[in-house]
């Protein structure tokens, strides 16, 4: 059975395209009403705004499809934004009406006991079970990014679709969702991991008579907590024959000592993308590639790294990040902005 991906066209969705391949799975990709129609298993990844989400799905006329699709009995996966659409509104965007496919309203995180967003490795208090969230995932992190949520609260209307609950601070939100073939979480499987892989993987494989869910006895009242970070830094610059390697220096100094002569070799550790690769295996949940040489105009125009990033994203499920690039610039109003030298940054910390 083919995978269908509803891209909207509100953020990159590069992530999910890469992992669903990761797991050897056909990919179409959804542009048109029909497509919709003829899509026979569905994940709509979202990014962004829940009001911008809608206006564009009705801008591409997808809405009513999507309805549709909903109602028709169909495997569903919605991820984040993808989850939120399916409540009645968001008080991020009051007005804007949702899918309504679940009743509620998705509202902002309190910012005066926790930070907003709520970012990064957080558990799950599995509320159901069902074939696609069995007990494998019961005690895994997974990774978040938002700030706005749907309240869990037993004695709620949406309750009935509740299949887990995480902790932030004393809130507690719906992170993920079931009813039937409609399935949804709001943290990201792209990004999580192996674990994540897996959770995405076991929606795909479902028998289609197996997604029923049975309440867990006696229920998981563990409350969940943001694990620490294990983020790998890469430093990268091209070297003398203009490929990008991973480097390491004094105050940026990369180059091998020679004696006797001007300079030496770039400092060579490794490939980018095999390290990254290797310190994502061996446990890191984020990767940050660090441009220590500064973009030559801008970051949209880097080429190289923009590359390293794509081709990374095909063997990395966990959040990648770049860096570095400070340097003056002009504006179009010809305005200098200066920035310090390294040098300079470290003499005044």
């Amino acid at each position: 059975m083919s995978v269908s991906l509803l891209d909207y066209g509100a953020g990159n969705v590069r992530s999910i395209i890469n992992a669903i391949q990761k797991l050897g799975y056909e990919l179409k990709i959804v542009q048109t009403a029909q497509d919709l129609a003829q899509a026979e298993k569905l994940v709509f990844p979202g990014v962004g705004a829940f009001g911008a989400c809608m206006e564009k799905l009705e801008e591409k006329k997808f809405l009513s499809p999507l309805k549709a699709y909903l109602s028709s009995g169909k495997p569903f996966f919605g991820i984040c934004i993808g989850m939120q659409t399916l409540f009645e509104g968001s008080e991020e965007s009051p007005g804007v009406p949702g899918l309504g496919i679940i009743p509620g309203i998705i509202k902002k995180f309190d910012n005066s006991t926790v930070s907003v967003p709520h970012m990064g490795w957080n558990g799950i208090k599995p509320i159901k079970s069902s074939e696609i969230l069995s007990p494998k995932f019961y005690d895994k992190f997974f990774y978040f990014v938002h700030s706005y949520a749907a309240e869990y609260k037993p004695e709620s209307v949406q309750a009935s679709w509740a299949m887990a609950s995480t902790d932030y601070g004393t809130q507690s939100f719906l992170s993920i969702v079931q009813r039937d073939k409609i399935f949804a979480t709001q943290f990201h499987p792209e990004k999580s991991g192996s674990i994540g892989l897996d959770l995405l993987k076991a929606f795909l494989e479902c028998p289609s008579d197996s997604y029923a869910a049975t309440l867990i006895d006696p229920p998981i009242v563990k409350k969940t907590f943001l694990s620490k970070r294990i983020i790998a830094c890469l430093d990268v610059r091209s070297n003398d024959d203009g490929d990008l390697v991973v480097t390491k220096g004094d105050q940026y100094d990369v180059r091998e000592k020679v004696d006797n002569a001007e300079k030496g070799k770039v400092r060579n550790l490794g490939k980018p993308v095999e390290l990254a690769q290797r310190y994502f295996e061996e446990g890191a949940d984020e990767i940050t590639f660090l441009n220590i040489t500064s973009f030559r105009n801008c970051p949209l125009k880097d080429l190289p790294v923009l590359d390293l990033l794509k081709e990374t994203s095909k063997k990395v499920f966990v959040p990648l990040t770049i860096g570095g690039g400070i340097r003056d610039m002009v504006d179009k109003d010809c305005l200098l902005y200066t920035s310090p030298s390294p040098r300079d940054r470290q003499k005044s910390r």
